[in-house]
């Protein structure tokens, strides 16, 4: 018996890890408990992969750990059916300069490669005319980069 997974079975093992952290931060988030930040696993190919759901004013997970220096690939998924979301995190110093808007029922993939250690806050600034942003209404959260 070999003891080493095939492609297909280490992707379908880091596919449940994401899922099993968007679950329980949203369960977390809907009990009003504050959900623990979701260190990203980094996969066989050198990639810090991880998922973020969009919903009404939230990010699920909204705290996440990655390394710095090893290249990170979120998948952005907006599960709201009319209103829009984007995801901004704008830190150039740090070789983060992201500005990416993703429709309603969309799935958006970004790839970056965080250069500097810090805490970066990332939200969404959709707004309607005469209503809060959806970053007054608390759609941020936290891109913790550690050495």
């Amino acid at each position: 018996m070999s003891l080493h997974r095939s492609r297909p079975q280490r992707r379908m093992g880091t596919r449940l890890v994401l899922v099993l952290a968007v679950l329980l931060s949203g369960w977390a988030q809907a009990a009003g408990v504050p959900a623990p930040p979701f260190a990203v696993p980094v996969d066989q190919e050198g990639v810090q992969r991880a998922g973020i759901q969009l919903d009404s004013y939230a990010y699920v997970p909204s705290h996440l750990i990655v390394q710095a220096g090893k290249p990170v690939e979120l998948t952005l998924t907006s599960v709201t059916f009319i209103i829009p979301h984007n995801f901004i995190l704008l830190e150039p110093s740090a070789g983060l300069t992201i500005e990416q808007d993703i429709g309603a029922g969309k799935t958006v993939i970004v790839k970056f490669t965080p250069t500097k250690p810090g805490l970066y806050l990332f939200y969404c600034d959709k707004k309607l005319p005469f209503f809060p942003s959806h970053r007054e209404k608390g759609m941020e959260g936290r891109l913790e980069v550690r050495s």
